[in-house]
């Protein structure tokens, strides 16, 4: 699933490409792609079409754009989910095997696609928290900002992290305590935190939860500058262009191959449905487990 960085790039590509055109028809080729829309696809497209798009946000791995227009604060809302892609393609191309929706625009230029093999993702139009500055649409008002946000609380976070009584692993891929953070990043921050995902949280120290914090923000950002992690064409930018961040990896993915801190070779364990990658030298099992 695409994480903070897979996404803050497709954020970009929306405002690059699409902020401030005025929507002249919308397509719904697949009803599930519109499923959080209650009233369902007609009224989809009927309250995206003469509105004009403003610039893309971000909440984790939530996008809204504003829609100019609308008189009541609603955004159009995405969240991409195992496979979702949005694309901004020319007419002249033909339709990807899976899409799902398409935005066509009053000055004719390139269009909006909604791509999406698995349909775990989707779109809708929705209203903006009651008096929320930044426009926040409501379902997802309750999720946390993120590092990458100049109004994420680093003291606020590694107080609320200590209190948790979880594990650390668990803790970050809490959205209502930090947004945007998925199994990759998670075990990349460990990795370079040198903290084992099941280390419980109560036992961290406050230069700790700090350092994991930062770790997180550096690997996140290193990440954005390369288009984000791609492993396989599920995840593209606008462009339909793959990141390059899974060559950087020190731990996601690496099974067996050498740490390259010590050398000892990288494990895998089955974790929560998922995996989780790390040094069994660096990252020592907490010994209360």
């Amino acid at each position: 699933m695409p994480e903070l960085p897979e996404v803050e790039v497709v954020r970009r590509g929306l405002a690059n490409w699409v902020a401030g055109r005025t929507v002249a028809d919308v397509q719904v080729l697949h009803p599930r792609a519109v499923r959080r829309q209650p009233a369902g696809a007609e009224d989809f497209a009927a309250r995206l079409t003469g509105t004009t798009l403003g610039s893309a946000q971000r909440r984790g791995k939530y996008l809204w754009v504003p829609l100019d227009g609308t008189g009541a604060g609603f955004s159009l809302i995405g969240h991409l989910g195992m496979s979702g892609q949005l694309l901004v393609q020319d007419a002249s191309v033909p339709d990807e095997t899976y899409l799902r929706v398409r935005l066509r625009f009053e000055d004719g230029g390139r269009e909006l696609r909604f791509v999406d093999q698995r349909t775990f993702g989707g779109l809708a139009v929705e209203e903006a928290e009651d008096g929320d500055p930044e426009g926040t649409p409501v379902s997802i008002a309750h999720i946390a900002r993120d590092p990458l946000d100049p109004r994420f609380d680093d003291g606020a976070f590694a107080a609320a992290l200590r209190a948790r009584r979880t594990t650390v692993k668990r803790a970050l891929l809490d959205q209502t305590l930090i947004s945007g953070v998925g199994n990759i990043y998670a075990d990349e921050a460990l990795w370079r935190a040198k903290l084992h995902y099941d280390r419980p949280t109560a036992t961290l120290t406050r230069p700790q939860a700090a350092l994991l914090l930062g770790h997180a923000r550096e690997v996140m950002t290193a990440a954005l500058a390369v288009g984000g992690t791609s492993f396989d064409s599920l995840y593209v930018n606008v462009n339909g262009e793959s990141g390059y961040f899974s060559l950087d990896l020190d731990a996601y993915g690496r099974e067996h191959e050498p740490c390259r801190r010590c050398g000892t070779p990288i494990r895998r364990a089955a974790w929560m449905n998922r995996s989780s990658y790390f040094c069994p030298r660096c990252q020592r099992v907490p010994r209360s487990r």
